[in-house]
Protein backbone atom coordinates (compact mmCIF):
# COMPACT_ATOMS: atom_id res chain seq x y z
CA UNK A 1 0.00 0.00 0.00
CA UNK A 2 0.95 3.33 -0.79
CA UNK A 3 0.00 6.99 0.71
CA UNK A 4 -0.04 9.55 -1.12
CA UNK A 5 -0.68 13.40 -0.27
CA UNK A 6 -2.40 15.22 -3.29
CA UNK A 7 -3.14 19.04 -3.32
CA UNK A 8 -6.65 20.50 -4.35
CA UNK A 9 -5.98 22.94 -6.72
CA UNK A 10 -8.71 26.12 -5.30
CA UNK A 11 -9.31 29.07 -8.04
CA UNK A 12 -9.36 32.41 -6.07
CA UNK A 13 -11.68 33.33 -4.62
CA UNK A 14 -13.48 30.31 -4.59
CA UNK A 15 -14.61 27.49 -2.08
CA UNK A 16 -14.27 24.07 -1.87
CA UNK A 17 -16.99 21.23 0.08
CA UNK A 18 -15.29 17.44 -0.71
CA UNK A 19 -16.93 14.64 0.22
CA UNK A 20 -18.28 10.93 -0.11
CA UNK A 21 -21.32 9.58 -1.83
CA UNK A 22 -22.02 6.08 -3.04
CA UNK A 23 -24.13 6.24 -6.05
CA UNK A 24 -24.30 7.97 -9.55
CA UNK A 25 -27.59 8.95 -8.69
CA UNK A 26 -25.19 11.54 -6.78
CA UNK A 27 -24.14 14.39 -9.44
CA UNK A 28 -27.36 14.96 -10.54
CA UNK A 29 -29.53 15.39 -7.06
CA UNK A 30 -26.16 17.38 -5.95
CA UNK A 31 -26.46 20.06 -8.69
CA UNK A 32 -29.92 20.54 -8.07
CA UNK A 33 -29.53 21.17 -4.44
CA UNK A 34 -26.85 23.61 -5.42
CA UNK A 35 -28.51 25.77 -8.57
CA UNK A 36 -32.10 25.84 -6.08
CA UNK A 37 -29.46 27.30 -3.06
CA UNK A 38 -28.23 30.37 -4.01
CA UNK A 39 -29.39 32.43 -7.54
CA UNK A 40 -26.54 32.77 -10.11
CA UNK A 41 -24.52 30.05 -7.82
CA UNK A 42 -21.34 29.12 -10.39
CA UNK A 43 -19.87 26.12 -9.58
CA UNK A 44 -17.94 23.10 -10.52
CA UNK A 45 -18.67 19.42 -9.43
CA UNK A 46 -17.11 16.20 -10.32
CA UNK A 47 -17.84 12.54 -8.76
CA UNK A 48 -15.68 9.67 -9.31
CA UNK A 49 -17.49 6.12 -10.08
CA UNK A 50 -16.29 3.56 -8.01
CA UNK A 51 -17.68 0.73 -10.14
CA UNK A 52 -19.12 -0.21 -13.64
CA UNK A 53 -17.22 2.53 -16.24
CA UNK A 54 -15.42 3.85 -13.20
CA UNK A 55 -15.92 7.42 -14.99
CA UNK A 56 -15.37 11.26 -13.46
CA UNK A 57 -18.74 12.18 -13.46
CA UNK A 58 -19.39 16.40 -13.75
CA UNK A 59 -21.96 18.81 -14.15
CA UNK A 60 -22.05 22.61 -13.08
CA UNK A 61 -23.09 25.99 -14.08
CA UNK A 62 -19.29 26.95 -15.07
CA UNK A 63 -17.07 25.06 -17.53
CA UNK A 64 -13.82 26.11 -15.95
CA UNK A 65 -14.67 25.44 -12.39
CA UNK A 66 -15.96 22.04 -13.90
CA UNK A 67 -13.13 21.61 -15.54
CA UNK A 68 -10.66 22.16 -12.19
CA UNK A 69 -13.37 19.90 -10.80
CA UNK A 70 -12.80 17.03 -12.99
CA UNK A 71 -9.23 17.33 -13.12
CA UNK A 72 -8.51 17.57 -9.05
CA UNK A 73 -10.91 14.34 -9.03
CA UNK A 74 -8.64 12.78 -11.69
CA UNK A 75 -5.60 13.40 -9.49
CA UNK A 76 -7.12 12.25 -5.95
CA UNK A 77 -9.04 9.06 -7.53
CA UNK A 78 -11.17 8.00 -4.88
CA UNK A 79 -14.25 6.08 -5.64
CA UNK A 80 -17.08 7.53 -4.78
CA UNK A 81 -15.73 11.05 -3.78
CA UNK A 82 -17.25 14.14 -5.05
CA UNK A 83 -15.78 17.55 -5.17
CA UNK A 84 -17.71 21.09 -5.66
CA UNK A 85 -15.96 24.46 -6.25
CA UNK A 86 -18.13 27.19 -5.57
CA UNK A 87 -18.00 31.01 -6.79
CA UNK A 88 -20.22 33.45 -6.02
CA UNK A 89 -21.71 31.40 -2.99
CA UNK A 90 -20.04 29.51 0.54
CA UNK A 91 -20.05 26.75 1.82
CA UNK A 92 -22.39 27.88 4.68
CA UNK A 93 -25.01 28.65 2.30
CA UNK A 94 -25.05 25.13 0.47
CA UNK A 95 -23.78 22.74 3.45
CA UNK A 96 -26.85 22.23 5.27
CA UNK A 97 -28.80 20.71 2.08
CA UNK A 98 -25.73 18.75 0.66
CA UNK A 99 -25.14 16.89 4.13
CA UNK A 100 -29.10 16.24 3.74
CA UNK A 101 -28.72 14.61 0.55
CA UNK A 102 -29.39 10.79 0.33
CA UNK A 103 -26.15 9.55 -0.54
CA UNK A 104 -24.15 12.21 0.88
CA UNK A 105 -22.25 9.79 3.15
CA UNK A 106 -19.52 12.22 4.48
CA UNK A 107 -18.41 15.72 4.11
CA UNK A 108 -14.36 15.86 4.63
CA UNK A 109 -13.91 19.50 4.37
CA UNK A 110 -16.00 22.68 3.11
CA UNK A 111 -13.39 25.74 2.96
CA UNK A 112 -11.44 28.36 1.12
CA UNK A 113 -7.84 27.09 2.60
CA UNK A 114 -5.03 25.61 1.21
CA UNK A 115 -6.33 21.47 1.20
CA UNK A 116 -4.44 18.41 0.92
CA UNK A 117 -6.24 15.04 0.35
CA UNK A 118 -4.32 11.74 2.23
CA UNK A 119 -4.83 9.41 -0.04
CA UNK A 120 -3.85 5.32 0.31
CA UNK A 121 -3.20 3.45 -2.65
CA UNK A 122 -3.79 -0.71 -3.35
CA UNK A 123 -4.16 -2.96 -5.77
CA UNK A 124 -7.97 -2.20 -5.90
CA UNK A 125 -7.41 1.17 -6.16
CA UNK A 126 -7.73 4.58 -3.98
CA UNK A 127 -9.47 5.60 -0.99
CA UNK A 128 -9.38 9.25 1.40
CA UNK A 129 -7.82 8.72 4.78
CA UNK A 130 -8.13 12.58 5.76
CA UNK A 131 -7.35 15.62 4.89
CA UNK A 132 -5.34 18.41 6.02
CA UNK A 133 -7.42 21.84 6.35
CA UNK A 134 -5.29 24.90 6.08
CA UNK A 135 -2.31 25.24 8.49
CA UNK A 136 -1.83 24.24 12.21
CA UNK A 137 -3.12 26.78 15.21
CA UNK A 138 -0.31 29.46 15.56
CA UNK A 139 -1.44 31.01 19.41
CA UNK A 140 -4.51 31.19 21.45
CA UNK A 141 -7.36 33.66 20.63
CA UNK A 142 -6.27 37.13 22.89
CA UNK A 143 -9.72 39.78 23.77
CA UNK A 144 -8.12 41.42 20.67
CA UNK A 145 -8.89 38.91 18.43
CA UNK A 146 -12.24 38.08 19.79
CA UNK A 147 -13.32 41.66 19.31
CA UNK A 148 -11.90 41.44 15.25
CA UNK A 149 -13.76 38.05 14.74
CA UNK A 150 -17.52 39.37 16.44
CA UNK A 151 -16.47 42.79 13.83
CA UNK A 152 -15.61 40.54 11.11
CA UNK A 153 -18.83 38.71 11.34
CA UNK A 154 -21.13 41.53 11.64
CA UNK A 155 -19.10 43.11 8.41
CA UNK A 156 -19.50 40.18 6.46
CA UNK A 157 -23.83 40.19 7.57
CA UNK A 158 -23.23 36.37 9.35
CA UNK A 159 -24.43 38.18 12.68
CA UNK A 160 -26.42 41.51 13.91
Amino acid sequence: MEIIVEKIEIPENCNIIFGMSHFIKTIEDLYEILVNSVPDIKFGLAFNEASGPCLVRKEGTDTELMEIAVENQRRIGAGHTFLIILRNAFPINVLPAIKNCREVANIYCATANPVQVIVAKSEQGKGVLGIIDGNSPKGIELDTDITARKDFLRKIGYKR
